[in-house]
Order: structure tokens, then sequence, then C-alpha cells
């Protein structure tokens, strides 16, 4: 995990000026990848007490607009956050919890990363979900 002052300098990279609710929120998407906004602002709350549900939308925003967070919202699910960018990772969703995993891109012969019509576009990254049932939810189930 990222210490204050790495998070500090990130913030200061993307030319965002460090506050207490920006640390906090990218320090709790780093300690919990694909959290919700929610989950979010329960955790910093805890770290920093009373913040407003508006504070942490707009520090979100802002992370994500930077590239310091990515925005994941699987069909049906609500936006999730988390600070793995930069390369073009996907994830598996279970379709009982919804719990979120990651998942290396596709090597090798792939078909579905390259569009049988590009319509022009120059194409530089696929966004793949895979659904199924994590461990967890198939043993209960079994």
């Amino acid at each position: 995990m990222p210490t204050t002052t790495d998070l500090e300098q990130l913030l200061r990279g993307v030319s965002l000026r460090v506050t207490r609710p920006r640390v906090a929120v990218l320090s709790v998407v780093h300690e919990h990848p694909h959290a919700d906004t929610d989950s979010i602002i329960g955790h910093v709350r805890e770290g920093l007490g009373d913040v407003s549900h508006q504070a942490v939308y707009d520090v979100l925003r802002a992370l994500t607009t930077s590239g310091l967070v990515r925005r994941i919202q699987p069909m049906g699910s609500v936006a999730r956050y988390e600070t793995r960018v930069g390369d073009n990772h996907h994830h598996v969703v279970c379709r009982s919890c919804g719990r979120i995993a990651d998942i290396d891109c596709a090597v090798g012969e792939a078909p579905c990363l390259d569009a049988s019509d590009d319509h022009g576009f120059t194409i530089d990254e696929a966004e793949i979900i895979y659904w199924g049932v994590c461990p967890g939810c198939s043993a209960v189930s079994s």
C-alpha cells in the first residue's frame, strides 16, 4: 500500500492540489479495489470523520479525470473504482454476490480483441467483462 507521501506525490504528479479528502479517497480506493461509492464514503469517514457525499463524489470525479483512478460499471451494478490504471486489464464478476476480480489482458489468439469492423476508429483498448459464479457462491449452491 502506498504511504501518505506516495499518495501526495501522485496527486501533485497530475497537478491536483493535495487535500485531506483527496488523500483519504485515493488511499481507500488503493486499499479496497472495486469499491462502490457508498463503501468509499464509509471508509473515508472512518478516517476523517464527517465528509459529505458530494465531496467524495467530487474527489472521485477529479481522480478519474486525472487518470489516477479507473471507474468501472458492470451491467446491473453501481459504479466501482480502482487504482489499477494504465494497463488493459479486464474483470470477472460473480452473478450471485457481485464480487469483482481483475483479469490480465487476454493474450494470444483472441478474436474478440480485434474488432471485425473498427469503423475508422484507432482502437487502443478493449473492455471485457467475464461473468460467472465465484468459488464462495459455488460452494454455497452445491
